[in-house]
């Protein structure tokens, strides 16, 4: 593959991730939700950005570590579906504590329909390139929620770029031309 081909398929990737869409809340399911359902459901929508895929033991470990709140009587609501899709969205480049942390802080301001909808209002933009907020003046909240979309933005064009330039060759190994 040479460098224009590389470019070509990079720029249908882009393209793609543009065509990507995410639930608001009232989008999500309004009816309670099984582990399997769950898991089902959020890997559908987290699947199209090559995004580790959420096992029922990592939804226990969430609900064991307080990144989630516990089900009632073994089933999830929207706030636990929101959730869980948020922490897939961040947990590859931030730890669980602090993403539940973030949440906690910024439904301290916004309720949690608002702050969720929000972020996915923000990545959706990102994920479609366009200008994330048009806002001279910046509350610490929206800050923090740039910070976050940037960085799953970042993550995914890194990684999708170390997959197109490994396809292209591999490195050529260095020799240590001193043990003569």
């Amino acid at each position: 593959m040479d460098i224009m081909d590389a470019m070509n398929e990079y720029q249908r990737w882009e393209d793609s991730l543009a065509k990507i869409n995410l639930p608001k809340w009232d989008e999500l399911p309004n009816f309670d939700l099984y582990m399997d359902q769950v898991v089902a459901y959020v890997n559908n929508l987290i699947g199209s950005l090559d995004l580790d895929l959420v096992t029922p033991a990592m939804i226990n470990n969430y609900v064991k570590h307080k990144a989630i709140l516990a089900p009632i009587k073994k089933k999830y609501q929207v706030m636990h579906i929101a959730d869980i899709i948020v922490i897939s969205l961040l947990k590859a480049t931030f730890p669980i504590d602090v993403i539940r942390s973030a949440m906690d802080q910024i439904t301290l301001r916004k309720y949690p329909k608002q702050a969720y909808d929000h972020f996915v209002e923000l990545l959706m933009a990102r994920l479609q390139r366009k200008p994330v907020t048009d806002s001279q003046v910046k509350s610490i909240n929206e800050n923090l929620m740039e910070v976050a979309v940037e960085s799953v933005i970042t993550k995914l064009k890194a990684e999708e770029l170390l997959r197109i330039m490994e396809k292209t060759g591999k490195p050529q190994v260095i020799k240590d031309v001193s043990k003569k």
